[in-house]
């Protein structure tokens, strides 16, 4: 009598489907927002800043390499999305310059322009002497002005530079919001935003027989009747000041 056939089937063989892979089951929707605008994102967790940059660079149309993840802080580019702890309807921000404010900026002076502007300055009166000016340095510094030190350079504190005056003779203090791209002007009766691309140039001076502090003009438009002036600003700040809102475009 004949037997059917033992047909064997291997280990191999008998495999089921494999599993899905990590990058599969750990996708995660959340949003970006950028520019007061939100973008809808599904992405892997266990991917990093560097490729999400990359990743978002057509979609809100910021150079990978111009852009600022923040995630509880600045986040860097080796760090996965999962580490920072992002999960399912997590917001990110997002801040940097899309290609049409690179090319705005673009157009600002060059360095080399800048110190031969500074030259021509020298050459005219003096600003101390200045009747706009002097109106308000004769009245001397503020009393709640901050130390000044001459001949020496300092980074931007993590605090507001404050007593200092503007040319109305009020209170007037600097904070400069680096994750923002932001310097925000703040007077008794308001504060000022101001994107960093938006200040064309920045002048400044020793102040006479006072050179441990400046006077300092953020130009705001296209010509010099835009300077917002600022008067008693201490002299170790003054690179720092110019570096954060000139620095950015320098390289290109």
């Amino acid at each position: 009598m004949e037997t059917e056939p033992t047909i064997a089937i291997s280990e191999t063989a008998a495999e089921t489907k494999p599993e899905p892979t990590s990058s599969e089951t750990e996708k995660i929707e959340f949003k970006v927002v950028f520019n007061k605008k939100k973008f809808d994102i599904s992405f892997d967790a266990e991917e990093t800043v560097g490729a999400l940059k990359s990743h978002l660079q057509d979609i809100i149309g910021v150079p990978s390499t111009m852009q600022k993840i923040m995630i509880k802080g600045l986040a860097k580019d080796e760090m996965t999305l999962k580490k920072l702890g992002v999960v399912k309807g997590s917001k990110v921000m997002v801040v940097g310059s899309t290609l049409s404010d690179v090319l705005e900026v673009a157009k600002k002076p060059s360095a080399q322009q800048l110190k031969e502007e500074e030259k021509v300055e020298a050459l005219k009166e003096s600003l101390s002497q200045q009747k706009q000016h002097k109106k308000i340095i004769e009245k001397g510094p503020p009393d709640d002005v901050m130390p000044g030190i001459k001949n020496v350079k300092e980074s931007l504190p993590s605090f507001p530079l404050s007593g200092m005056l503007n040319k109305s003779g009020g209170k007037v203090r600097l904070t400069f919001k680096l994750e923002l791209d932001q310097v925000w002007v703040g007077t008794k009766e308001r504060t000022q935003k101001l994107p960093l691309n938006s200040i064309k140039t920045v002048t400044s001076e020793p102040i006479e027989n006072h050179e441990e502090f400046h006077l300092l003009a953020l130009q705001l438009g296209p010509t010099e009747a835009s300077r917002y002036w600022i008067y008693w600003v201490p002299a170790q700040y003054v690179d720092a000041i110019k570096e954060a809102v000139l620095g950015k475009f320098q390289f290109f």
